[in-house]
C-alpha cells in the first residue's frame, strides 16, 4: 500500500486531500488564515481522519499553492500548475485544457498526450476574473456569492461591464443598481466579462479540445455557461474542482 497526501494552501481555501494506491481516500476543504500552516495541519488531519488513518502512516506530503512554502511538514513543494494538470489527467487523460480559477488568480494549462504541461497563461497581477473579484461583486449586490451562478441563469442578457478592475467594476455594479437594471443581469455580465478575459488567455495559449476547468469558481455554473458560450465547446467538471490541484499533489507525492 502506498499512502500519500496534498495540500494546496490558496489564498481563499485550503483543501487537503489523501490518494491510497491511486485512489482518493480523504479530502477536506477549510477556509485559509493568516495562520497557514495551522490551517493546513488542520486540513490534513480531517482528510485523515475521513481516510482512517493517521499521519505517521503517509509515504509523501507534497504541498502546493499559493502557500506551499509555509507549509513545514511538506516533504516536498510543487507549483500547482503542474499539480492541477496531473490532477485532471488522472480523471481523463484526454483532456488538453485546463481553465483553473482560484481565488487570486486564473490560469489556462495546456497538457501534452502524457498529462504533462506543454504551456500555460497566467493572470497573477490583480483579482480580476477570480474568486475573490466574484467575492467583492457579491457583496456589492448584497448576495451570497454561492448564488450568483443559479442568479445569472434568470437572466437573459447580461448586463455590460466595462472595466475588470475590481475597484472600477464594483463601482459600476453599483451604478448599475442605482439605475434600476436587474441583479440577475447584472451578475450574468459579470460572468461574460469573466469569461470573456479567461478566453482570451486561452487564445493567447492556443487552447484545445477537450477542455476541463478546475478550482472553486468552477462551482459557478453561471462562469461555466458563460465560458462555454464564448469558447464554442462544452467544458467538463470534475466532482469537486476545488480538490484537483491537492489531489495532483497527493499523486506527485507518490512518485
Amino acid at each position: 500500500m502506498v499512502l500519500t497526501a496534498g495540500v494546496d494552501i490558496g489564498s481563499l481555501t485550503t483543501k487537503a486531500v489523501v490518494v491510497r494506491d491511486g485512489h482518493l481516500v480523504g479530502a477536506a476543504v477549510l477556509k485559509s488564515g493568516v495562520d497557514s500552516a495551522g490551517i493546513a495541519r488542520k486540513a490534513l488531519q480531517e482528510a485523515l481522519g475521513q481516510a482512517g488513518f493517521k499521519e505517521d502512516s503517509l509515504d509523501g506530503i507534497v504541498a502546493t499553492g499559493y502557500g506551499r512554502i509555509r507549509i513545514p511538514f511538506a516533504r516536498r513543494r510543487v507549483t500547482e500548475i503542474t499539480c492541477h494538470a496531473r490532477g485532471i489527467y488522472h480523471l481523463w487523460p484526454d483532456i488538453r485544457t485546463v481553465i483553473d480559477i482560484g481565488g487570486q488568480d486564473s490560469k489556462v494549462i495546456l497538457l501534452d498526450d502524457d498529462g504533462k504541461v506543454r504551456d500555460f497563461v497566467m493572470n497573477e497581477k490583480c483579482a480580476a476574473g477570480t474568486g475573490r473579484f466574484l467575492e467583492v461583486m457579491a457583496n456589492a449586490l448584497e448576495v451570497p456569492v454561492k448564488d450568483m451562478g443559479t442568479l445569472s441563469q434568470q437572466a437573459s442578457q447580461g448586463a455590460s461591464i466595462s472595466s475588470m478592475c475590481t475597484v472600477f467594476a464594483e463601482s459600476e455594479v453599483v451604478s448599475l443598481v442605482a439605475e434600476g437594471r436587474p441583479v440577475a443581469e447584472i451578475i450574468k455580465g459579470l460572468h461574460n466579462a469573466i469569461a470573456q478575459r479567461v478566453v482570451a488567455m486561452a487564445q493567447r495559449a492556443g487552447w484545445e479540445e477537450p477542455v476541463a476547468m478546475t478550482g472553486g469558481v468552477a462551482k459557478n455554473l453561471g462562469v461555466v455557461q458563460s465560458l462555454e458560450e464564448y469558447l464554442g465547446t462544452s467544458i467538463r467538471i470534475p466532482p469537486d474542482p476545488q480538490i484537483i490541484g491537492a489531489l495532483g499533489a497527493a499523486l506527485l507525492a507518490a512518485g
